[in-house]
Parts: structure tokens; C-alpha cells; sequence
């Protein structure tokens, strides 16, 4: 089985579990999420690799990380992540991306990411549910943060901290790579 066929595998049985547990309906987490019922069925079918936004969605609904959803290994309380089990989910052709570094459920989803983008490219974001917040700390080049239209400038060394509830994106307006670590943290999804 190839790394890509574990995960979709691993993403399907944690989405049925997680939407059963959370007593979500199909219907339910289509509209809760943003994304068809057809879509979830595939998913948790592993019948689709769906995008990465599709995925960040249906976290955001069900009130878990990335990690937890494409966890196949339910661990101890030391949850010990090598860098080569690190899951990058998107990339450029011309260097830029994102890597899933760690994650925990505890007191809700909270993610650790490293971002690389490369001159003049960028990523924007849905907005999360009320009360997600972002940290980010930029350790190379100049990150252009924009957070609901309003943009900020990043440089290495410096830090951000933001909710993400409104539309939000990182860009590289600068000559050289811009590198950033970022945490994620999503509250605990309830029922409608």
C-alpha cells in the first residue's frame, strides 16, 4: 500500500468515526462544511483524494486537526512525529509549500505547520470557525500577512497572532523565500 492509498484509507475510516461520534449526519457535515454530501460519501468511501482545502473544511466542521483526520496511528500521550511522517499538503512548481509538522486534539485542534513560499506566490484561507486563532513566526524573508482584506508585514523574526475567522492569506512580495512557523488552533466542534 503506497503512503498516499494509507492516508486515504486512514481519512476515511477517522471521517466516518469522527462524524458518527459528533452525531453529524451526512447532510449535516456537507452544509456544516461547505462541500457536498456526494464528496463526504467518496471520502469516507476512499474512493477520492480530495484537496487540501476539502480536508481543512471538513476539520474545521467536525472540530479536528489535518493531523487527527489523516492519523492511522492513535497514539500514547508522547506522540513523537520524524520528520520524514511530516505531511506536506500542497507545493508549487516553483518551491513553495506547506507541511503538517505535528497536531493534537487537546483542549480542541491545535496544528503546527511550516510554510515556505517562494517570491511572488502565496496561499489564502477560508475563513475557520469562530474562535480559531493563528500564530505565526516568520524565520526567513519577508511574509506579507493579510487578515480580512488588511495587509501586515512580517519580517523574519517577527511574529503575528490573529483569529482566523475572516478571510485570511500569506504572501511573498519579496525577493528571496520566505520560511514561517505556524500554529493553528481550532475550537472544539458542537452539533447544530
Amino acid at each position: 500500500m503506497t503512503d498516499l492509498d494509507q492516508l486515504t484509507q486512514s481519512l476515511a475510516r477517522n471521517l466516518k468515526r469522527l462524524r458518527t461520534e459528533r452525531g453529524f449526519t451526512l447532510d449535516g457535515l456537507a452544509a456544516r462544511a461547505g462541500i457536498s454530501r456526494g464528496m463526504i460519501i467518496q471520502i469516507e468511501q476512499a474512493r477520492t483524494n480530495p484537496s487540501v482545502g476539502t480536508v481543512v473544511k471538513i476539520g474545521d466542521a467536525l472540530g479536528v486537526s489535518v493531523t487527527t483526520l489523516l492519523d492511522y496511528d492513535q497514539t500514547p500521550a508522547v506522540r513523537l512525529v520524524p520528520a520524514e511522517q511530516a505531511v506536506r499538503l500542497w507545493s508549487t512548481p516553483a518551491g513553495s509549500h506547506s507541511t503538517l509538522l505535528a497536531g493534537t486534539e487537546a483542549p480542541g485542534p491545535l496544528e503546527l505547520w511550516h510554510w515556505r513560499l517562494m517570491p511572488g506566490e502565496g496561499s489564502d484561507s477560508d475563513p475557520h470557525p469562530p474562535g480559531t486563532a493563528e500564530l505565526v513566526h516568520v524565520t526567513a524573508g519577508v511574509l506579507t500577512l493579510i487578515v480580512d482584506g488588511q495587509e501586515h508585514r512580517v519580517p523574519a523574526g517577527s511574529s503575528a497572532a490573529f483569529e482566523s475567522h475572516v478571510p485570511h492569506g500569506y504572501r511573498n512580495d519579496g525577493e528571496e523565500p520566505a520560511e514561517m512557523t505556524m500554529a493553528v488552533s481550532v475550537p472544539p466542534a458542537t452539533p447544530r
